[in-house]
């Protein structure tokens, strides 16, 4: 579980960007929708930063709850700071679980994977990208992929 964390931790300190435009928000975007259809992934995508949504997308085979679960997701990254995917692990590890020990609204929050910060260098975390449709290791490792392919280009 430690390894897990800190190679969790590790992507969030490697997958820090120059910048966070518009135009990336579509670039980022628009490879997460190539990456899902070429793993027939039935996914919503869903990018913000700060308030505002710059990208969003469903795929064929997402539905409604998918969304739901993207909002959930996302407000752990606003809340926390990193990734939702990682908040869940580091209540597991404690051996707990954030429905049981977050004292947040488990209607409003899921730290369940596929929800990634968007950090800015000199800037901190301005916002977020988050996949949902996969199982929580699934949505989390097609955003890491995409970020890593985004900010290798």
């Amino acid at each position: 579980m430690n390894r897990d964390i800190a190679m969790l931790e590790e992507q969030e300190h490697r997958l820090v960007l120059g910048q966070f435009t518009y135009d990336d928000a579509w670039a980022l975007g628009s490879l997460l929708v190539e990456l899902a259809r070429e793993r027939n992934a039935p996914v919503a995508i869903d990018i913000r930063r700060g308030g505002q949504q710059l990208f969003h997308a469903a795929l064929p085979g997402s539905s409604p709850d998918n969304d739901a679960w993207i909002d959930r997701k996302r407000r752990v990254v606003e809340r926390y700071g990193c990734s939702s995917y990682l908040v869940g692990s580091r209540f597991r590890a404690k051996g707990t679980t954030f429905e049981d020990s977050s004292r947040l609204d488990p209607d409003r929050f899921a730290a369940h994977g596929g929800s990634f910060p968007i950090a800015v260098t000199g800037a901190g975390v301005i916002g977020s990208v988050t996949v949902s449709g996969l199982p929580q290791r699934d949505d989390h490792a097609l955003v890491v992929a995409a970020l890593e392919r985004f900010a290798g280009r």
